[in-house]
């Protein structure tokens, strides 16, 4: 599903495990990674849970910088993927082992939970840059963290740090590096022993936005 190998798919049952396999570039994302991504998220209906994580010390800094000056920053496989992620009926864990920027940060927005390893950070930096964010972005940072929070982000171009991300509410859990993936599986214990008709029922009743 994979053949680039620069994101690679670990399947051990109902879990699925889906990591950014680029750490030499921070894990940006390029045309190709995008499009295997989604195709990704796209297929995980068949999963109970997925986790979204990431190679080296960065989860991901957004498009490459040379594909997004080709048109990257708006190419629609962006809210393909975080449209894909919203939909799945299982839980969804974004397990991130660093910073997560631009538009990275919808896939990230699309799980129903951040978790963080220490140091890790998030920005956005689409008033800097010149672009817009993508469609529904907006809103699931507004349902999250409020939307003058979502203003300092989004206007004010802030960067956010483990601590602040975590007292925002727009990550739910900081954890040692190490302890990352450990603690993501933790969480998915529920998730895999239950159907995917009673997870997606629940999530169904907490749900505040697309």
């Amino acid at each position: 599903m994979s053949p680039t190998g620069l994101v690679t798919l670990e399947r051990d049952g109902g879990l699925w495990t889906v990591t950014l396999n680029r750490p030499d570039k921070a894990n940006a994302l390029t045309e190709v990674m995008l499009t295997e991504l989604a195709d990704i998220a796209e297929a995980a209906i068949a999963a109970r849970v997925f986790v979204l994580t990431g190679s080296g010390k960065v989860f991901s800094a957004g498009a490459d910088l040379e594909a997004a000056r080709l048109g990257l920053a708006t190419s629609p496989q962006w809210e393909r993927l975080s449209g894909a992620i919203a939909a799945l009926p299982g839980l969804s864990i974004a397990a991130l082992n660093g910073t997560v920027a631009g538009g990275a940060m919808g896939m990230v927005l699309a799980c129903d939970i951040r978790i963080a390893a220490e140091g890790a950070g998030a920005f956005y930096p689409v008033m800097k840059l010149g672009f817009l964010p993508q469609p529904s972005d907006p809103a699931r940072l507004t349902a999250l963290i409020g939307p003058s929070r979502a203003r300092m982000i989004l206007l004010a171009g802030a960067r956010l740090g483990a601590q602040e991300a975590l007292d925002w509410g727009l990550f739910d859990r900081v954890v040692q590096g190490d302890s990352l993936l450990p603690d993501a599986y933790a969480l998915a214990k529920d998730g895999l022993s239950a159907s995917p008709e009673h997870a997606a029922a629940i999530k169904a009743m907490c749900r505040t936005t697309g």
